[in-house]
């Protein structure tokens, strides 16, 4: 294993590192040319499209599966009626293929199709729900077609955590007269915080390697509007044949992927250290 981890994975990632500084085309070579990748990357408009909406399906998709989620798991945490089918509906989303869900909300949304089509058909002629085809709001039916297949695994994680509180604390927090929404707030919501994180970081991780969705949704358009910064590392990579490129654009993927991985590892290791 140790093996196995030096040599892939670390170093494959010294491997793509060292090649975005050159100007590798067709095949990979050491013909080091500076910051000329990077700087070609962030000038050009494809990529910087695709940082923003990648910051803006982020943004968006963290806030509201940590809600969507922690609010199921919070309803299936009271033992209602019929709880294992209600998880069982909920979590089924998360077990379908990114492509599978993109193709399912591609019909969904299909004007022709799917939501609006229906609507029409029971008499509403005026109403319209085309987000796909249109660049203001591309990513927003992306986000949508994400958060329904990424907030059943939140509610499991958010649920165990929840199924894990001692049930005296409830108990107390009746006694004190405290409300339910107050009792998850104040006293629930701290308690999860190692939970809380975990769900952070698995959603996170999600958003940065963000494709399969865009592609069978998509691919990008209309235009460049829905581009997002994996999908620029694989077309310039496979596609227009400029490893170095796409090895520059890999890199700060990278990068991304550190300025979270690093704040979540202090949180959990090097707090407890500073508390002990």
């Amino acid at each position: 294993m140790i093996l196995v981890t030096l040599v892939v994975f670390i170093g494959g990632t010294l491997w793509t590192i060292i090649h975005s500084f050159t100007s590798s085309r067709l095949l990979p070579k050491l013909n080091f040319a500076g910051l000329d990748q990077y700087e070609r990357l962030w000038g050009t408009r494809r990529w910087l499209v695709s940082i923003d909406n990648l910051m803006l399906y982020g943004l968006l998709s963290l806030l509201l599966t940590l809600v969507i989620g922690f609010t199921l798991a919070a309803i299936l945490d009271r033992k209602i009626r019929g709880e294992n089918a209600f998880r069982t509906i909920y979590l089924y989303p998360y077990a379908l293929s990114y492509i599978v869900t993109g193709l399912a909300w591609q019909w969904i949304l299909n004007p022709d199709l799917g939501i609006q089509s229906v609507v029409r058909g029971m008499g509403w002629q005026s109403f319209s729900l085309n987000p796909l085809n249109n660049p203001d709001t591309v990513m927003y039916g992306i986000l949508v077609a994400g958060i329904w297949q990424g907030s059943g695994l939140i509610m499991i994680i958010m649920l165990a955590g929840l199924r894990g509180i001692d049930a005296d604390i409830w108990k107390a927090a009746k006694v004190d007269g405290i409300g339910t929404i107050k009792t998850y707030l104040r006293i629930i919501v701290p308690m999860m915080r190692p939970v809380f994180i975990t769900a952070l970081v698995a959603i996170a991780s999600g958003i940065i390697k963000l494709y399969d969705l865009v592609v069978a949704l998509t691919n990008g358009g209309p235009g460049i509007s829905s581009e997002v910064p994996a999908k620029y590392v694989i077309e310039y990579m496979f596609r227009a044949q400029n490893l170095g490129q796409g090895f520059a654009a890999s890199t700060m993927m990278l990068l991304s992927v550190m300025i979270i991985i690093v704040p979540w590892l202090y949180l959990e290791y090097g707090g407890r250290k500073n508390d002990r």
